[in-house]
């Protein structure tokens, strides 16, 4: 039903393309779409939302090839563009910031007008709800973007603290709107996630409030900890079931890492899910991917059939390890993406207590809870056996492919599964942070996030480094920290470039730290 839901909008989405806040008066042909019939059941607003939502993930160049790759859990055997790109640190694709502004901000902005024209409140916050979902993407990957001014001539950028600011704020407006009309049932038609149901909609409000603030914890800890505090207090709860997680429709359309992985063959299992996820004996593996062709290639795993390929790895010809495991063939009948998780809130919730915010609940409770979650999520059985691990370690990493041995590594994880309350907080945060990484398969924007500001999980550099003065020297033992603002925007709107720049406190380049990147210890 929300398939054919969804050829009906896109049908109307290109009917009203040519319009502008004022609809062309049609005549009364029974057979035209009309103004009125388009009002009917919000025709003339849901049919923006279904699309918006769909590009909050992008696909090769924008996720696969860049922080899936940079976070380790997918790898190219492509040596694309003679095996020196994105995945190796050199910028050769930075497409997201254009699916955002073209696919989101830009018709967002239009439905709120259409919207606020019409009295339909509760579409107005929708719409910027979806903002904040893209925009706190994006800023991931640059830091300072066009929100707050964002229609404006020039352009001009948010800082990150102004950014993060407004997320909170637009949150607070948001929610109030959705409280005074939890019973709304005007969205029903458009919305592939939680049809029309505004209390499941707050759920993921709070949620994101507490991502966000725990995104933050170290630059500003006290408004983090206000923010964070203020959604464990909602009472309209968090994501904290999988029957609450907030799943993006596909429409029909197939799950874009199937096309890539199949369809093109250029992504496959990487090194580092092969170490993790062997060496702690995870059932989540088989959920994750489909066992290598070749037997010959894992003799120091035998019973687990899995091979994985480096990140930023020396490689020749494709097909050299086409036969490595790919990405579970049950993803080819998926009908949408994960976005945000009961598990990531539950780890969430762990850091939030090991920073002492009130309402968290003990970081060991989240902790197991997030990992019972996610083997829920995923399907798979065992958790708590699992959880009771506290021998098994990731493995070490040997290409078959390679003689040379320059795309091995030796694992930098020496934390176990099982919880230990005597370790430090820095301990309990690895372990914390190595599980959402592996939760986060198929999301890798979050644990890409976490990644660059705790440390963790303890990822192996990349085996080739391609970084130099034109995007940036990323040392040996270093991680690509951001991806640079776009050249169209340094060409046509360089003044609000270059004061972005200044926002960044470091230069336009792909070693700079964003501003809750801190380095340093967590704690």
């Amino acid at each position: 039903m929300k398939k054919i839901i969804y050829i009906l909008i896109v049908a109307l989405m290109i009917n009203m393309s040519a319009c502008t806040d004022d609809f062309v008066e049609l005549n009364t042909n029974p057979n035209q779409i009309t103004d009125q019939s388009l009002r009917q059941d919000f025709n003339n607003v849901g049919a923006f939302y279904p699309p918006m939502l769909k590009n909050l993930f992008g696909h090769q160049i924008e996720h696969n090839l860049s922080h899936d790759s940079w976070v380790r859990h997918l790898a190219t055997p492509t040596p694309f563009v003679g095996g020196i790109n994105n995945t190796t640190y050199y910028i050769r694709w930075n497409t997201y910031w254009n699916r955002i502004y073209n696919q989101i901000m830009s018709p967002s902005s239009r439905v709120i007008k259409i919207a606020a024209a019409n009295d339909y409140p509760v579409f107005v916050e929708w719409a910027k709800l979806i903002q904040i979902l893209g925009m706190s993407r994006l800023t991931a990957y640059h830091g300072p973007v066009i929100f707050t001014k964002y229609g404006e001539e020039p352009a001009k950028y948010d800082s990150e603290p102004v950014l993060y600011t407004a997320f909170f704020q637009r949150l607070d407006e948001i929610q109030a709107v959705f409280n005074a009309n939890v019973d709304y049932a005007g969205l029903a038609n458009f919305d592939a996630s939680y049809e029309g149901k505004i209390p499941k909609w707050n759920k993921l409000i709070n949620s994101m409030r507490l991502r966000l603030a725990i995104r933050i914890s170290k630059v500003n800890p006290t408004l983090a900890k206000t923010e964070g505090e203020k959604a464990l207090a909602e009472p309209g709860g968090l994501i904290e079931s999988n029957a609450d997680n907030f799943l993006v429709s596909l429409y029909g359309d197939v799950f874009p890492p199937v096309t890539i992985s199949f369809g093109w063959g250029d992504t496959r299992m990487s090194a580092s899910m092969e170490s993790i996820l062997i060496g702690y004996k995870d059932p989540r593996i088989s959920k994750f991917f489909d066992p290598a062709t070749d037997a010959s290639l894992y003799p120091d795993h035998p019973e687990y059939p899995y091979k994985g390929i480096r990140n930023g790895a020396f490689l020749e010809a494709k097909g050299d390890r086409l036969s490595f495991s790919n990405i579970s063939s049950d993803f080819k009948k998926v009908e949408n993406r994960r976005y945000f998780t009961a598990a990531e809130t539950h780890f969430l919730k762990a850091e939030a207590a090991l920073r002492g915010w009130q309402g968290a609940g003990t970081a060991k409770e989240n902790y197991e809870a997030g990992v019972s979650s996610s083997f829920e999520d995923w399907g798979a059985g065992g958790a708590a056996t699992y959880l009771q691990d506290s021998a098994s370690l990731p493995i070490n990493y040997s290409d078959p492919k390679e003689a040379s041995g320059k795309n091995d590594f030796e694992t930098r994880i020496s934390n176990t599964i099982a919880w230990d309350e005597t370790a430090s907080n820095e301990i309990k945060l690895e372990k914390i942070m190595t599980q959402k990484w592996i939760n986060a398969y198929t999301n890798s924007i979050e644990p890409w996030v976490d990644h660059r500001r705790t440390g963790y999980p303890k990822l192996p550099f990349n085996a080739r480094n391609d970084s130099g003065s034109e995007w940036g020297v990323i040392p040996a033992d270093e991680f690509l920290k951001r991806q640079v603002f776009l050249n169209s925007q340094r060409e046509n709107n360089k003044a609000s470039v270059d004061e972005a720049t200044g926002f960044l406190g470091g230069p336009d380049l792909i070693s700079t730290r964003l501003w809750w990147d801190t380095g340093g210890p967590n704690f």
